[in-house]
C-alpha cells in the first residue's frame, strides 16, 4: 500500500537557540510548503480560535509562524473559522471576532486579516459535492474557505468527548461546514423553536425552502412542520435570539463518516498542507468554555500533505505515550471497576469513539494510514 511522509519535530529547544514558532516553521519547509506554488494566491489557513474561557487553543504565536511562511513565499493569507452551531461566544462572525480578538488573534499578532469563512450569521456557504460520498452529497462549506486558493490547517490535537480525538479531519470537515454543515454532521433529526425565545421576526422563514417553518399569527411565533421540514439546519444561522435548536443526536460513527466527507469535499484537488501540535492535550474540544488537565505530554509538532496519515500519525503517538497523573485519563484508569480498553481517548471518555473517522477518510479516498515518519 502506497506510503506518505508525516514530519514530525519535538518541543525542545535549546537555550539562545530556535524558538518553537521557528522551529514549525523549519517543519512547513521540510513538509513542502514551498512547492504549494503560493505566488499571488489567496491562502486559507484554518484554526479554532478557541471558546472564551478555553485555553488549552493554540498560541497566535503558531499561526504567525505560518503567515510569515506564507508571505515570504509570495501567498496571500488569512486566518479562518466558521461559526458553530450551538449558542457561545463564536456563532456569527461578530462574535466570533470579538472571541478571537480577546483570545490573541487580531490583524496585528497574526500578521494578516481575520475572516470568518461563513460569514456574518453562518448562511454564506457552498455546497460542494463529495466524489464517493455515502453519507453526503454536497457539503456546506464556508464561501471564504473554497474561494481560497491554497488550504492550510493548523490543528490542536487533543481529546474530544465524541470522536474521540479532534485532529486535522475533525479540523476540516466539521471546522469549515457552515452553520448548517454542522448542524448536517451533527444532528438526525429536525430543529425544537423555542417559544419564550421566538420574538416572532420571522428572519428565518425566508430561509426554509421546503415549507418546513410555519408562522402563528395569533401566538406571534414560529413552529415547525415536521412533514415539511428536511432538517437542512439553514433557519439555524437566521435567529438572532438562539430560539433554535438542533439535537446533537447522530450516532457517533455516523458522525465521523459525515466529518471525514465534508473534509473531502474542502480538500478535494486543491494545493492543501496540515500541520498538528500535540500540546496541551485537553480530554475535550476547544469548543469548550474550559478546559481540563491534559491527559497525555506535549509529544511535538506534525506536518504532512495528506490529513488523514497526518491524524494516524499523532493518534498513534498519542496511544504510545503515558497518561499524566492528575487528569480524568489518570482518574479513570485509577477508579474500581473501570475496565480499560488500551485506548487512552477511549478511556478518557468511553462513550467516544474514533476509528470509525478514519477508516471511512480512507475508503473514499480522503488520504493514506500508511505513514513514514520523518524525524526533524
Amino acid at each position: 500500500m502506497e506510503t506518505t511522509e508525516v514530519y514530525f519535530t519535538d518541543f525542545r529547544t535549546q537555550a539562545f537557540g530556535d524558538g518553537l514558532p521557528t522551529k514549525l516553521k523549519k517543519l512547513v519547509h521540510r513538509a513542502g510548503i514551498a512547492d504549494l506554488d503560493l505566488e499571488g494566491r489567496f491562502v486559507a489557513i484554518k484554526l479554532h480560535f478557541g471558546e472564551l474561557g478555553n485555553v488549552s487553543y493554540l498560541r497566535p504565536n503558531y499561526a504567525r509562524a505560518l503567515v510569515d511562511v506564507v508571505k515570504e513565499l509570495g501567498g496571500k493569507p488569512f486566518l479562518t473559522d466558521c461559526n458553530t452551531m450551538y449558542p457561545g461566544s463564536r456563532k456569527n462572525a461578530l462574535e466570533h471576532l470579538e472571541c478571537a480578538w480577546e483570545n490573541g488573534f487580531t490583524p496585528l499578532t497574526a500578521g494578516c486579516p481575520i475572516l470568518i469563512g461563513d460569514g456574518l450569521k453562518g448562511t454564506d456557504d457552498v455546497e460542494v459535492p463529495v466524489a464517493g460520498g455515502e453519507y453526503v452529497k454536497a457539503a456546506k462549506i464556508g464561501r471564504a474557505v473554497m474561494d481560497a486558493d491554497v488550504f492550510v490547517s493548523l490543528t490542536h490535537f487533543k481529546g474530544h468527548e465524541l470522536t474521540g480525538f479532534g485532529g486535522a479531519i475533525k479540523n476540516i470537515g466539521m471546522g469549515c461546514g457552515s452553520r448548517a454543515g454542522k448542524t448536517e454532521q451533527h444532528s438526525n433529526g429536525q430543529p425544537d423553536i423555542d417559544g419564550e425565545k421566538c420574538r416572532g421576526c420571522k428572519k428565518c422563514l425566508p430561509e426554509c425552502a421546503n415549507g418546513g417553518l410555519v408562522f402563528d399569527e395569533a401566538a406571534r411565533k414560529m413552529g415547525v412542520d415536521k412533514e415539511r421540514c428536511v432538517g437542512c439546519g439553514r433557519c439555524l444561522g437566521a435567529c438572532n435570539f438562539d430560539a433554535i435548536d438542533f439535537a446533537q443526536d447522530a450516532a457517533n460513527a455516523d458522525l465521523n463518516r459525515r466529518m471525514a466527507e465534508y473534509a473531502k469535499a474542502v480538500v478535494d484537488g486543491r494545493p492543501q498542507l496540515h500541520v498538528s501540535l500535540v500540546v496541551d492535550v485537553s480530554p475535550h474540544c476547544d469548543c469548550h468554555a474550559e478546559n481540563d488537565a491534559p491527559i497525555l505530554p506535549n509529544l511535538g509538532m506534525f506536518a504532512s500533505m495528506d490529513p488523514l496519515a497526518l491524524d494516524q500519525a499523532c493518534v498513534d503517538a498519542c496511544l504510545a505515550a503515558s497518561p499524566l497523573p492528575g487528569s480524568k485519563l489518570s482518574d479513570n484508569l485509577a477508579t474500581p471497576g473501570f475496565e480499560p480498553s488500551g485506548d487512552h481517548f477511549a478511556n478518557s471518555t468511553p462513550e467516544s469513539e474514533w476509528r470509525t473517522c478514519l477508516e471511512h477518510a480512507e475508503k473514499i479516498g480522503l488520504g493514506t494510514r500508511e505513514y513514514e515518519l520523518v524525524r526533524m
